[in-house]
């Protein structure tokens, strides 16, 4: 899984994609009639149909990740950050992170100011924190980072990329993993019916910004959000709470908080993924949304669905899949695309 690896490791805060767009656009090349780059920063690679009545059809999946902007350096070079897309600031303790500056990459700690363990109050250790709360640590003088580093900066969490079992573990593989799962569909399709568009999408952790302007700009008749969604099916959540398993299939979505799926498509998917013998689950999250919510509202309305891959730990540095999800979840979406 060289490929999701490096998707995987790379830097893209919302608005700062540029450079998942460049792997996009080289995996791309040679494999669809062209790739185009919108105001926003979409990357739009078009497949031409050989149907003489076709349709569009659109399929996206986010490339941005959660991360920070430099938003303060104090006089002894700490940095403080503005965050883009949601924390758990549980998750924050005692991490390393890169700072992207325009004369590289910076490595430094991120942690929470005040006292350490050994010297705070019971209170103090249990006082909730947030984002204003953490800082970065560079290791330098404030003289030399403030020669360095400005605000606006980007700032991402640094975390490895590992296989382990037949899971994969890394950063943003929400939503990285449907990524790449959108360059190997497009990779592997040789024929199709109708107009392919595969569209990988900005700013989606901070609104679905980029999913509203280039729905707007394709017009499809038919649209797939390719996104993660939870998996808690882990000690301490009860079975009716777990949304989805790791291992049980590509996650049809019946609805979320931002998108009710258009029922046809719905039951089209989970005919076409029993009939291609392709293990699926159903899915309702309750809360959270994804580009869905944008596609389906755009112009007149589009036919929406949502094709998800299972993930734990959604939104820390050690977001989890099976691979075999992964798998069932490119032959589905391959699948529609040819027919």
């Amino acid at each position: 899984m060289r490929l999701l690896r490096e998707l995987s490791e790379a830097a893209g805060v919302p608005g700062r994609e540029e450079a998942i767009r460049a792997i996009v656009t080289r995996e791309l090349k040679g494999h669809v009639d062209s790739i185009s780059v919108d105001t926003m920063g979409n990357v739009i690679a078009f497949k031409e149909g050989s149907a003489r009545k076709r349709e569009r059809v659109m399929f996206a999946a986010h490339m941005d990740e959660i991360g920070f902007y430099v938003s303060f350096v104090d006089e002894r070079g700490f940095l403080r950050l503005q965050e883009v897309g949601g924390f758990d600031t549980r998750n924050l303790f005692s991490r390393r992170v890169i700072v992207h500056t325009q004369k590289g990459p910076m490595r430094g700690v991120l942690n929470v100011g005040g006292k350490p363990i050994h010297t705070a109050s019971l209170e103090e250790r249990r006082a909730a924190k947030e984002v204003s709360d953490f800082f970065v640590d560079l290791g330098l003088s404030g003289k030399e980072v403030a020669q360095r580093v400005r605000i606006g900066d980007m700032v991402t969490l640094d975390a490895p990329f590992v296989e382990f079992g037949k899971y994969a573990s890394g950063k943003c593989l929400d939503n990285r993993v449907q990524v790449y799962i959108g360059i190997r569909a497009l990779q592997a399709l040789k024929k199709n019916k109708n107009d392919i568009y595969g569209v990988f999408t900005v700013q989606e952790e901070v609104g679905l910004r980029g999913a509203f302007t280039s729905t707007y700009g394709v017009d499809p008749h038919i649209g797939i959000c390719l996104d993660t969604t939870i998996a808690s099916d882990i000690p301490g959540v009860p079975g009716e709470q777990r949304i989805t398993a790791l291992g049980q299939g590509v996650a049809i979505k019946v609805l979320d908080g931002s998108v009710i799926c258009h029922r046809g498509l719905v039951e089209e998917f989970v005919a076409l993924a029993k009939r291609s013998k392709i293990k699926h689950q159903m899915e309702i999250l309750p809360r959270g949304g994804t580009d869905a919510g944008a596609i389906q509202r755009t112009r007149a309305g589009v036919k929406t669905i949502t094709l998800s891959v299972p993930t734990r730990y959604i939104h820390t540095t050690v977001e989890t899949v099976h691979v075999d999800d992964v798998k069932a979840t490119e032959a589905l979406l391959r699948r529609f695309l040819e027919g």
